[in-house]
């Protein structure tokens, strides 16, 4: 849930000041690319500051807690903005729910203190990667998971993942063009899970992540799991930073964001 915003003064905002309104999102990122404006290409930023302008007749900059890849989805994505206007939060869920398009859903709207950034603020995240294991192929699942008829060894990818909590320099797992100067990140907790009707699931949370980062860690563990690799791969990369060491890069539908944690929520 959203935590609320600072104290009223009297019961009552005062109407001078800009309010800091913090969203919290769903979407289906298959006909995106990404989160980020794009000059040619549709993304989630673009569509969602076209619909507040449309709402509340201002431009607006909305910050995200990360920049999702192309297809990648999101459970709990968060975004702030900064508004002069003084549309009720209800209007802010509700009304552009009725303005965005199916793919695209506010399931929260809450006041923020001034300083709340959604990207700085964020203390961690956690990313899930879900893969389709079965021999037969899901035309219902295409967009939101790898397919993989070839049994894998769960066990060998589970211990492969044991090496990740810690702080560790993770160059071997970043894609190519990476903006991000320091390569070295926390991973706080990280498991693998199997579902109900094939599905493995790998979750992992982290103080923050380089781009790309999750999709090659999925894609090297694929490689353990298909027996061409050994558990011991894994940590082995993490010390050499060689990227073309590691595995391929999972293909980015089987990712979501699922949630951003801030302030003293609980990790």
């Amino acid at each position: 849930m959203l935590s609320p915003g600072p104290p009223l003064k009297n019961g009552l905002k005062t109407m001078s000041s800009r309010r800091n309104i913090r969203l919290l999102l769903e979407y289906d990122g298959s006909r995106y690319h990404g989160w980020q404006r794009q000059r040619d290409q549709l993304s989630i930023q673009q569509v969602l500051e076209e619909s507040l302008k449309r709402l509340n007749g201002e431009e607006v900059r909305l910050i995200g807690s990360g920049r999702t890849d192309a297809g990648v989805h999101a459970l709990g994505q968060v975004a702030n903005f900064h508004t002069s206007g003084h549309l009720p939060l209800k209007a802010f869920r509700d009304g552009l729910n009725s303005l965005l398009p199916w793919d695209l859903a506010i399931l929260e709207a809450a006041e923020a203190p001034p300083d709340f950034h959604a990207r700085k603020s964020a203390r961690a995240k956690t990313y899930e990667y879900r893969i389709l294991n079965r021999r037969v192929r899901s035309p219902l699942h295409h967009r939101y998971g790898w397919w993989l008829a070839a049994a894998l060894d769960l066990e060998a990818m589970a211990a492969a993942a044991a090496a990740l909590p810690g702080k560790h320099d993770f160059s071997a797992f970043r894609a190519s063009g990476s903006g991000n100067l320091n390569p070295v990140r926390q991973v706080l907790a990280a498991r693998w899970q199997p579902h109900p009707g094939g599905w493995l699931r790998f979750t992992v949370t982290a103080t923050g992540f380089l781009r790309g980062m999750v999709r090659s860690l999925v894609g090297t563990m694929v490689e353990i799991g298909r027996g061409k690799d050994s558990p011991a791969k894994l940590a082995e990369l993490l010390l050499s930073g060689q990227r073309h060491l590691a595995g391929p890069t999972a293909p980015p539908q089987g990712l979501y964001l699922v949630e951003v944690f801030y302030g003293n929520e609980r990790l």
